[in-house]
């Protein structure tokens, strides 16, 4: 499972460098256009959602290494395995409970919004734009789900020289 997990979570970087690309392009064509003086009004959108799925992939994916936002100042201070393994499935339950909200009520906001148009492009739906939250939340979910089973699999494992 850890191996499907980590292809996946590989993809989802690949996936958010491909938007950070597409974003740095965008960005590129403005200021050019705005050297050439020709109006690319599309670049604004173009670039401000294509980073918002690069944030957003690059979150989920930092969760299975877990190199998420925390505090790590407490699990520094413990000299305990099995504190430190206990610290490391409350933060996983956390991120858990988090990432569940997240994709549910992406889901919701996904559904209104769906048929909202882009400014720029009046032929292009905003419902993509959101479905960010959903795929974020349901991997860091994943992602959080296999991370708590590793962490209650390790508790129950032996110490290495216990026999």
């Amino acid at each position: 499972m850890n191996k499907v997990i980590g292809i996946l979570q590989k993809a989802q970087i690949a996936a958010g460098g491909l938007f950070l690309t597409v974003f740095l392009i965008a960005v590129v064509i403005q200021i050019a256009s705005r050297y050439i003086g020709v109006s690319v009004i599309w670049t604004e959108d173009v670039s401000l959602y294509s980073f918002i799925w690069a944030v957003f992939m690059g979150a989920a994916a930092m969760v299975w290494e877990r190199r998420h936002f925390a505090f790590t100042s407490l699990n520094d201070a413990v000299k305990s395995p099995a504190f430190k393994l206990a610290l490391s499935l409350v933060v996983s339950l956390v991120i858990l409970l988090f990432a569940l909200c997240m994709c549910g009520y992406g889901i919701r906001i996904t559904r209104q919004f769906w048929n909202y148009q882009w400014v720029t492009i009046p032929a292009f739906k905003r419902g993509p734009i959101w479905l960010c939250l959903p795929v974020s939340g349901g991997t860091m979910a994943l992602y959080a789900g296999c991370l708590i089973i590793n962490d209650i699999r390790a508790f129950f494992r032996p110490a290495k020289g216990d026999s």
